[in-house]
């Protein structure tokens, strides 16, 4: 039908209204969000078919945590980050980051001077940890007998706030740099403090972090990991949950979910370095941990631990 057409009809045809359908479900089916042919029934001689969201496309919708891969999808689809993956090549042969290539300033100053742009990152990061959490805390028990929990990095606390309300026990401290304290909401149970991980971390049974040893050269993760061991009674232990890469090129479904992670940190941070098992031990033993163990994972990430005196 054309625009003419459509304007002036009221209802199609069913030969229009099959065709119709064959076309929809060729884009579904294509789709990152597909759908499936739930049903197909026959009642007083007329056939309706059903169609409902297939199983991967319940990530895309909010979840019971709040949480969807949706903001995840808009950050990738962004002109902003879209523009960055031009300057792939350039990054791989002379070095440097693909985004400061691109725009000529670093992912953080240019969240500065472009607000919306800021906010979509800040909500895909958002819903990618309620996800997360959510799924972290069914599988992870690293938790269990802890007094009290460090999260080094951790933001606006909204994770240490989910593991504090699964163990109300735990006393949380939210450390982070003094520009991002000064914006973190206040949880019960939680103290925000401010300070410099390259200087001290407050002590704690345990230090948790997520996706920041990444943004680290090996000198420096080790300085971090080093701080963390200062801090902690003997016994224990550092969880940290970043992505691990595998050894060599792979293709099985963990090395998928995890490549576009690896690929997003190596656009958007000039630092970034994410490691393969063998470098986070490495690592971990230049720090003084006498244990490391990759304990689960978790939509990609693997949830670590860096044990001390064990």
């Amino acid at each position: 039908m054309n625009f003419k057409e459509t304007q002036q009809a009221t209802t199609w045809t069913d030969e229009e209204d099959k065709q119709a359908q064959q076309y929809a479900m060729q884009l579904v089916s294509s789709s990152v969000v597909p759908m499936v042919l739930k049903a197909a029934i026959e009642l007083d001689g007329q056939v309706y078919r059903l169609y409902g969201l297939a199983t991967v496309a319940k990530y895309f919708i909010t979840s019971p945590s709040g949480g969807s891969l949706s903001p995840m999808l808009d950050l990738y689809q962004d002109k902003v980050t879209m523009d960055s993956w031009y300057h792939l090549k350039d990054a791989v042969l002379e070095g440097g980051s693909p985004f400061y290539k691109a725009h000529g300033v670093k992912t953080s100053e240019y969240m500065k001077k472009d607000p919306r742009f800021g906010n979509i990152f800040k909500a895909a990061m958002m819903d990618y940890n309620k996800l997360f959490v959510e799924e972290m805390l069914k599988s992870y028990r690293g938790f269990d007998g802890l007094n009290s929990l460090v999260d080094v990095g951790g933001g606006n606390g909204f994770i240490l706030h989910s593991i504090v309300s699964k163990y109300p026990t735990i006393k949380g401290i939210n450390f982070d740099l003094p520009h991002v304290i000064d914006k973190s909401p206040s949880y019960p149970g939680i103290e925000n403090v401010a300070g410099d991980v390259f200087k001290s971390v407050p002590k704690g049974d345990a230090i948790f972090t997520k996706w920041v040893l990444h943004h680290f050269e090996d000198k420096q993760c080790v300085e971090v990991l080093r701080n963390c061991y200062e801090a902690l009674p003997a016994r224990g232990k550092v969880i940290a949950v970043q992505t691990i890469i595998p050894e060599g090129p792979d293709a099985n479904l963990l090395c998928k979910s995890v490549y576009p992670f690896e690929l997003l940190s190596t656009t958007m941070n000039e630092s970034a370095k994410e490691r393969t098992e063998k470098e986070f031990e490495k690592v971990a033993k230049d720090a003084g941990f006498s244990r490391f163990r990759v304990a689960c994972c978790v939509y990609g990430f693997s949830v670590l631990e860096f044990c001390k005196n064990m």
